[in-house]
C-alpha cells in the first residue's frame, strides 16, 4: 500500500520517516537524487516497511555548480522553495524538504503546503518560515526575489507546527524545523536526520523486528554494528553517457535479454501479442525466430 494517515499513530509514525530517511541516506551516498519524493512514491507493507520507487525523475548529483538543472522535478506540494524559486543548481537536499513534508502531513492529516500555483506554494512557505533572508535567497532567480521582496516582512510561525497534532511533540517540530529550512545550504542531512533523538524509536522499532541485518539467537537479539550503510564507490552513470540514439538503447536492452537466458534466472519475456512487438522487431532487425527464443 501507499503511505497514508494510517502510519500517524507512535511509534509507527516516527518509524515511517525512519525507514525514509534511511533510504535517502543510501541513495545520496550513491551521489543519487531521487527529486520526486512524495507520498505516492514511498510503499509501506502492513508491517511499516517502507521502500522508495519511481526513479523516473532521479538523476546523479551534479558537481559542477555552473550546470544548469531542470527545474521540472518533484511533484508541488513536495517541492524545495530554492527549486520554486528558479534556482539552476540543487543538491540532494531537496529531497530532505519532501520528507520534511511528509512527515508533517503525517502527523497533522493533511497536506502541509497545499497551494493551487507555484507561487502560492512559495507564498504557503514564507507564511511558515517567515521572509527567506537574501543570503537564503542567493540562488534564486531575480522574478522571485522580487516577488518575495515585494510583500510584506514575515515573522516564522513555527509554532504552529505543534498544533498538528497530539503527537508532535517537541523532538519532532525540532526534527520538522531541521527539514524545513528554506536555505538547502542550512538544511539537515540524512546522517544528521537519522541520528536526531525522535527517530530512535522508530530506530529501534525496526530493528527489533523488521530489518534483515539484525537476528534474534536464544540469548536475545544481536544487533548489526552499522544501522544505516551506505554505498560505496558511488553510482557510475558512464554508460549513460555512451548512449546517442533510442535505437542504440533498445539493441542494449535486446543484448541484455539474450545474456539473462544464458543463465538460470528466469527468463524477461516480451509479448508476442503486443502492439509493439512488430515495431520492435523491426527497429532491432532481428530475425523474429531468435526474438521468439526469449518470448
Amino acid at each position: 500500500m501507499l503511505i497514508h494517515h494510517s502510519l500517524t499513530d507512535s511509534p509507527r509514525a516516527a518509524s515511517s520517516p525512519a525507514s525514509s530517511i534511511h533510504g535517502l541516506k543510501y541513495l545520496h551516498s550513491a551521489g543519487i537524487l531521487h527529486r520526486d519524493i512524495k507520498p505516492g512514491n514511498l510503499l509501506v507493507n502492513s508491517n511499516c516497511v517502507l521502500k522508495i520507487c519511481d526513479f523516473g525523475l532521479a538523476r546523479v548529483e551534479e558537481l559542477d555548480e555552473s550546470r544548469h538543472m531542470t527545474q521540472e522535478v518533484v511533484t508541488q506540494y513536495y517541492r524545495a522553495p530554492e527549486i520554486l524559486m528558479g534556482s539552476r543548481h540543487y543538491s540532494n537536499a531537496i529531497d530532505i524538504w519532501s520528507v520534511g513534508c511528509i512527515f508533517a502531513e503525517l502527523l497533522g492529516r493533511r497536506i502541509l503546503f497545499q497551494a493551487q500555483s507555484p507561487i502560492q506554494q512559495l507564498d504557503l512557505i514564507t507564511d511558515l518560515l517567515g521572509t527567506p533572508s537574501l543570503e537564503a535567497m542567493r540562488t534564486a532567480c531575480e522574478g522571485a526575489k522580487a516577488h518575495i521582496l515585494r510583500g510584506p516582512h514575515k515573522q516564522p510561525s513555527l509554532p504552529v507546527l505543534y498544533t498538528l497534532s497530539s503527537q508532535a511533540t517537541h523532538e519532532a517540530v525540532h526534527l520538522l524545523c531541521r527539514m524545513l529550512v528554506f536555505d538547502p545550504s542550512k538544511r539537515i542531512s540524512a546522517k544528521d536526520a537519522l541520528a536526531h533523538p525522535y527517530l530512535d524509536e522508530g530506530r529501534l522499532r525496526y530493528h527489533t523486528c523488521m530489518c534483515k541485518c539484525c537476528f534474534s539467537t536464544s540469548t536475545g537479539r544481536v544487533y548489526t554494528s552499522d544501522f544505516e550503510p551506505i554505498t560505496n564507490p558511488k553510482f557510475d552513470d558512464t554508460f549513460e553517457k555512451n548512449l546517442s540514439s533510442v535505437r542504440q538503447v533498445k539493441e542494449i536492452i535486446h543484448q541484455f535479454i539474450l545474456e539473462q537466458q544464458k543463465g538460470n534466472r528466469v527468463p524477461l519475456c516480451i509479448n508476442p501479442q503486443s502492439a509493439a512487438f512488430k515495431s520492435f522487431i523491426r527497429l532491432l532487425r532481428i530475425n523474429p525466430t531468435e526474438a521468439f527464443q526469449f518470448t
